[in-house]
């Protein structure tokens, strides 16, 4: 299916029409700090609350090691997103809380840098990462969630084939506060775009 390189990423890359994602490498960590930084402001009201050191190479260095031990572990699947015409770093998904067993389910989570947003590449991201929990992992459910404020996720949630299935009270811990959360699902054999 996949495997691990010895003190690296997992070798996996998925290949769209404009974008391309693999799991974070050591080589990324300039680019990841540089776009993060960038992208502050658009993404803190999103997010959970930055810690102080968020984009410096220690916390890029924590998250690829989380990151890695994580994989290993088929818990959580993170990659990042590349434009493929130059190899820009523009932005992460992740497939996290992967359970098995009866439920065979997992939940995508996303982040676009400000520069990149609105061009289309989360949507083609968005199905890769599909294929990859459908096609490669056999999940059978994969959930995502937004805040009801965020109207472009919840858009792209729709248009990937997601299903809206409910409110979620005070859901997540966004920006500091418990925040409510509009839920979603996309079963393995919900149509989905380009399928």
């Amino acid at each position: 299916m996949f495997s691990l390189l010895s003190g690296n990423s997992p070798a996996v890359r998925l290949v769209g029409p404009n974008v391309f994602i693999r799991p974070p490498a050591r080589s990324d960590e300039k680019q990841w700090i540089d776009i993060r930084e960038k992208s502050r402001d658009f993404l803190e009201v999103w997010e959970p609350t930055w810690p102080s050191d968020a984009t410096t190479p220690a916390a890029f260095r924590r998250r690829l090691k989380k990151f890695t031990t994580d994989w290993r572990d088929g818990a959580t699947y993170a990659f990042l997103i590349f434009r493929r015409e130059d190899e820009a770093l523009v932005g992460g998904i992740t497939l996290s809380n992967v359970r098995r067993g009866v439920a065979q389910s997992g939940s995508v989570g996303y982040w676009m840098g400000k520069p990149y947003a609105r061009n289309g590449y989360m949507a083609e991201t968005v199905q890769l990462m599909l294929e990859f929990a459908f096609d490669t992992l056999g999940l059978h459910r994969v959930e995502a969630a937004c805040l009801p404020s965020n109207t472009p996720s919840r858009n792209l949630l729709l248009k990937s084939g997601f299903t809206q299935e409910g409110f979620a009270r005070r859901y997540l811990r966004i920006n500091g506060a418990w925040q409510d959360h509009i839920s979603f699902a996309i079963l393995r054999t919900d149509p989905r775009p380009g399928t």
